[in-house]
């Protein structure tokens, strides 16, 4: 009799333990099913949002650029001869050159041609000329080796160094910024360091202005890499990035 209850409590024991383990294995499934999904959602969205932006600057570029100079042709072929209806057109082409250099510049944002020109470097440093603020910042972008170009990961990597260095202009009260690259057979590891303030990563990540840290979180984890950010306050920050190649 005794050996048959133990029997019995072995047996329900053990469907008890299959039972639990089939149910974690069944919620594992769930939340990395889950995770996949996300993923894919906000890749998509983001590549939607890029496409856009490629629109967007395209339209600027071949539309209303040659519309805005065409305009400004025809005010100053203007003839007039009261003093003061010189001076307005005077103005009035001064504006346009102002929203032309303008609009120029939030073409250049959304689409960043030379990415596709001549690589992910020069359009780094293409994009630091044209914040002009190296009075203020000095930034170093460099690479310890040539670096294989990706159109689909160098897109997402340029955003996230734009994030970065506009993080660092507005919040870390740096004077330098290094940008380094490293890529071998497996990996490309770039790392990003400042002589700033420094901050709290985990109070700022958690917070709800971290929301430039979290951007970074999902390129990077759109590209199936890692980010690590090191930082203190009065220490500086420096940004850990590994993406696989290949």
């Amino acid at each position: 009799m005794e050996d048959r209850i133990l029997y019995i409590t072995i047996f329900l024991s053990s469907l008890l333990a299959v039972i639990i383990i089939f149910f974690i294995a069944s919620i594992i499934r769930y939340h990395r099913r889950f995770i996949r999904l996300q993923r894919s959602r906000i890749t998509a969205e983001i590549n939607q949002l890029e496409n856009e932006r490629k629109r967007i600057a395209t339209d600027l570029h071949d539309s209303l650029g040659p519309l805005l100079s065409s305009v400004k042709l025809n005010i100053s072929s203007v003839e007039v001869t009261d003093p003061q209806d010189r001076q307005v057109i005077s103005k009035s082409t001064k504006y346009i050159d102002e929203i032309i250099t303008s609009m120029r510049q939030i073409s250049y944002n959304l689409l960043p041609t030379t990415l596709e020109r001549k690589g992910l470097l020069d359009a780094i440093r293409e994009f630091n000329r044209h914040l002009g603020q190296e009075d203020l910042l000095e930034v170093h972008v460099y690479a310890m080796n040539a670096i294989a170009p990706n159109a689909e990961q160098d897109i997402h990597i340029f955003r996230i160094v734009q994030e970065i260095i506009h993080n660092t202009l507005k919040h870390a009260g740096a004077t330098r910024l290094d940008i380094g690259f490293n890529q071998d057979a497996r990996e490309l590891l770039v790392l990003i360091k400042d002589n700033g303030k420094g901050f709290n990563v985990e109070k700022a990540t958690t917070a709800s202005s971290g929301l430039g840290l979290k951007s970074l979180e999902i390129r990077t984890d759109i590209m199936h890499g890692t980010i690590r950010i090191q930082s203190a306050p009065g220490e500086g920050t420096s940004y850990y990035i590994r993406i696989p190649r290949g």
